[in-house]
């Protein structure tokens, strides 16, 4: 019998975590978070997935490498599916930019991604046990929401250890916390491409847990991926994504089919 998620393999326990999720490739969005007093405060930052694909996936990947072992680091689906583009591989990534991205990665950045876990677990100073993931703990691809059914939380929770007691997740790009089971789960929204409003969405966990925004000039963070990136349609995706232009009502309607309701 397999042993249940989050047990054992936890590191020492830390005061606290700044919480990165998808940054999709955004060197602006993601300077301006690491900038940030907390972050640079905080003990560990922990990224939950889709880190590269997007306008600058390899400034974002040798940025995010030069900070060592700070940084705890979660497989997402598109990070397993650069690395499947990048190795000849296909996908069904509706986005036209990942087949660019991947093409963009060095030897070393597939290796990397490539290696990445499916969950990590750390011990947080004020909220015990606290499980990382980039969508549920056993699937990277799968959708919960903040309005979930009870009935879908205990599904995707059913094999995590009774000792977790907090979950992170990413994926949805709309930052929610939410008691589920009496588990407080966690989704710090998303760093380079957000639904809903603009802005870098990340958290900080420890001893409570904060939702936070960075505020981003706009026009500037546009201009340099439009400038800086090679991808032809930079400046089209720059403005689309990141003055986030998908709704969250949008997006929670796109996604509420997927969480099975």
């Amino acid at each position: 019998m397999n042993a249940p998620i989050g047990a054992g393999n936890v590191g020492a326990m830390v005061s606290s975590a700044a919480v990165l999720s998808d940054v999709h490739g955004v060197l602006p969005a993601l300077e301006a978070v690491l900038g940030e007093p907390d972050v640079s405060a905080a003990e560990r930052i922990v990224l939950t997935g889709d880190i590269a694909a997007g306008p600058q996936p390899r400034e974002v990947l040798d940025l995010l490498t030069s900070l060592g072992a700070r940084v705890t680091w979660v497989r997402g689906n598109a990070d397993r599916e650069l690395v499947q583009l990048a190795r000849g591989g296909d996908t069904e990534i509706p986005d036209p930019i990942a087949p660019w991205a991947a093409a963009q990665l060095r030897p070393e950045h597939v290796e990397l991604l490539d290696s990445l876990p499916l969950t990590a677990t750390l011990d947080v100073d004020g909220l015990g046990r606290v499980l990382f993931c980039h969508a549920v703990p056993e699937d990277d691809e799968a959708v919960v929401l903040v309005d979930s059914r009870m009935e879908r939380w205990a599904e995707v929770h059913a094999a995590l250890d009774e000792e977790v007691t907090t979950v992170v997740c990413g994926h949805t790009h709309m930052p929610f916390t939410r008691l589920a089971h009496g588990r407080l789960v966690v989704n710090p929204g998303s760093v380079g491409m957000p639904y809903g409003r603009p802005g870098a969405h990340w958290a900080l966990l420890g001893p409570g847990v904060a939702l936070r925004r960075t505020v981003l000039d706009l026009d500037a963070a546009c201009a340099r991926v439009a400038a800086e990136s090679a991808y032809p349609d930079a400046s089209q995706w720059a403005d689309y994504f990141l003055r986030a232009r998908a709704g969250d009502a949008e997006a929670l309607e796109a996604f509420g089919p997927r969480d099975g309701r």
